[in-house]
């Protein structure tokens, strides 16, 4: 079976992707990873992370993929090394359009030869010639390039090194730029999205403007047939995961380091369950899609497609701009006195209609009842973030859940 890979930008969305059923987790240090802005992972919690996830069974993937100067490649190496002696399982490193000129991959395999070591999508591997190539630097996984079709990625991975594992996304945002190499935020924010602090400029709203008509802004439109001018777009593979095993990928990568704790448990719940619907049988994954398809849209998402899988990008299907169907209203911290402990996070009333979110889907239920937790209260209605209530429920709730209820402010997907 396909890896299943989740972001964790911190501890919070670390527990969340292990609890919902990833098999590894990527994140970064507080230098060296292209998330200067998450949350990141300090040394102590470094080791907590490694020691939840191992005890599991699962895999911590360290990311140390900026582009690094002269005066930064000796801490890299001695980073790497103190990580690999706390036991991260790989460095996620970059990079150079020519893999001899990778002197960060060749860093740290001088300085940590026992760490695995996995090539970002930001060293742009387009073909056989280069995978291989970082192969004989060391390299046992390949992040492939966003602008690859499956059917270019089964090519080159009967031409690779069989002991070379290939990684793709699955899910999430998409980069202008081939895989992310983009000069934009540098130019429009002075903030260099090669060294972790991109503003995202490729999804600001933007107009056009002819040189002799300075007064006669064009906005930036998309019709059935596409501009693909800047890269708003989210990629969605949930439809496609026998495509892209049968195409070779080991790894799927759902995109997301900067996504909170609670978007980081409900794709992975989603993915998680795809793919075990698949290990079964085709069949049964296929006639859940549509189901599995709608629990996306209750997460904050844009308009999807499948990017360049099946050659150029396809119109996206979905609203403009963010949507969801749901929004996170609490966190289940437990059960007290057979009922539902939960600390609220945004507003909810008796009477509307909540889902438990776990990993092993959605439980929905009606709120006949919300009563403080502290005195006991009965309440019609909470919207103080962080004041912890009880709920009557017929299930038992577990910590570690989340609730999701309606979006007052909704835009319907399309």
């Amino acid at each position: 079976m396909m890896e299943l890979l989740s972001p964790a930008g911190g501890m919070e969305q670390l527990r969340a992707a292990a609890r919902f059923g990833a098999d590894a987790v990527y994140g970064g240090l507080k230098k060296f990873g292209l998330r200067a802005a998450a949350g990141n992972f300090d040394w102590d919690e470094l080791q907590t992370a490694l020691d939840l996830l191992h005890g599991q069974g699962k895999k911590f993937y360290l990311t140390l993929n900026i582009l690094p100067y002269d005066d930064e490649l000796a801490e890299l190496g001695q980073s790497a090394r103190r990580a690999a002696q706390m036991g991260v399982d790989a460095a996620i490193d970059i990079t150079g359009a020519e893999p001899a000129l990778n002197s960060a991959l060749k860093c740290l395999r001088r300085e940590v030869p026992e760490l695995a070591l996995h090539v970002s999508t930001q060293a742009n591997v387009m073909n056989a010639e280069a995978a291989n190539l970082f192969a004989q630097l060391g390299a046992e996984r390949i992040v492939l390039s966003r602008e690859l079709s499956l059917a270019r990625i089964a090519c080159l991975r009967e031409r690779l090194d069989s002991r070379v594992e290939l990684e793709a996304f699955v899910h999430g945002a998409m980069c202008m730029a081939h895989s992310g190499r983009c000069m934009m935020s540098d130019y429009l924010a002075g903030r260099g999205g090669n060294r972790g602090a991109c503003a995202q400029p490729c999804r600001w709203q933007y107009t056009v403007t002819e040189l002799k008509r300075p007064d006669e802004p064009m906005p930036v439109l998309e019709d059935e047939r596409g501009t693909y001018i800047f890269s708003a777009y989210d990629l969605n593979m949930l439809s496609h995961l026998p495509e892209m095993r049968d195409a070779g990928i080991a790894s799927l990568k759902i995109e997301g380091r900067m996504k909170t704790a609670y978007y980081v448990a409900s794709v992975t719940q989603v993915y998680r369950r795809a793919l075990d619907l698949l290990a079964q049988d085709e069949d049964t994954y296929r006639a859940a899609l549509p189901e599995l398809q709608n629990e996306l849209l209750k997460v904050s998402h844009r308009s999807s497609n499948t990017g360049f899988y099946f050659g150029a990008p396809q119109p996206a299907s979905g609203a403009e701009g963010f949507s969801q169907t749901r929004e996170f209203v609490g966190r289940v911290l437990g059960m007290r006195d057979g009922c539902m402990l939960a600390e609220v996070k945004n507003r909810f009333h008796v009477g509307d209609m909540i889902e438990a979110l776990t990993p092993a889907g959605a439980k929905p239920f009606t709120v006949t009842e919300i009563r403080s937790a502290a005195d006991g209260t009965r309440l019609d209605f909470v919207s103080v973030a962080g004041q912890q209530v009880l709920l009557p429920v017929d299930f038992i709730a577990e910590d570690g859940d989340y609730l999701r209820g309606p979006n007052r402010n909704h835009r319907m997907a399309q």
